[in-house]
């Protein structure tokens, strides 16, 4: 498929009305525009991601992945765009499936938790849980939205523990993890 951008300035948005691919005007504070705009907001989280797992040598390999993941989040944007419940999702069982295969493939190598993790740790480990706590909101806005694919759903639900379990993979496969350690206010006072 061709696509081509004639213009960016098109003053159609102005007035605080927006179209969708089909033409149809919405408000720019519907549902259905959050939701993309959020999709899109992880998709350029997932942008700083790749900058920073380019200068990681323990997740250099994985940048081409991520970019694959942000080709899909497109592909899920242009299905938001054209809320058409005959038109077949761009995002099948099959993108889901290699999620669920590549992060248990990650995890296979990680240590196992004994509590909950601090996001943090790398650079890289830092953005990949910012991306798990996006990809969480983009789920629940997405999830609002009548007329969603299931399988949409599906797949941002796996992105986030995706996230999680990257950024347990560049922290020295959860080696340097930060756990979190409850009470610990109490125990040292900051």
């Amino acid at each position: 498929m061709s696509i081509r951008i004639d213009r960016i300035v098109t003053r159609g948005g102005d007035g605080g009305q927006t179209s969708l691919g089909d033409g149809t005007r919405v408000s720019k504070s519907s549902d259905r525009i959050e939701a993309m705009g959020t999709v899109d907001e992880l998709n350029a989280q997932l942008g700083v991601l790749c900058c920073y797992m380019a200068q990681d040598t323990r997740t250099s390999g994985l940048e081409e992945e991520v970019r694959q993941i942000q080709s899909c989040l497109f592909d899920l944007g242009a299905d938001l765009c054209l809320p058409d419940p005959d038109r077949a999702p761009s995002l099948t069982a099959e993108a889901s499936l290699w999620l669920e295969d590549r992060l248990e493939e990650m995890r296979q190598s990680q240590q196992e938790l004994r509590s909950f993790v601090l996001p943090g740790g790398s650079l890289v480990a830092a953005h990949a849980h910012l991306a798990r706590t996006v990809a969480r909101r983009a789920e629940r806005r997405v999830a609002v939205l009548e007329q969603v694919p299931a399988e949409t759903l599906r797949f941002l639900n796996r992105l986030s523990d995706y996230f999680f379990v990257l950024a347990r993979h560049a922290n020295n496969h959860g080696a340097t993890d930060i756990l979190w350690s409850p009470g610990r206010w109490h125990q040292k006072k900051i």
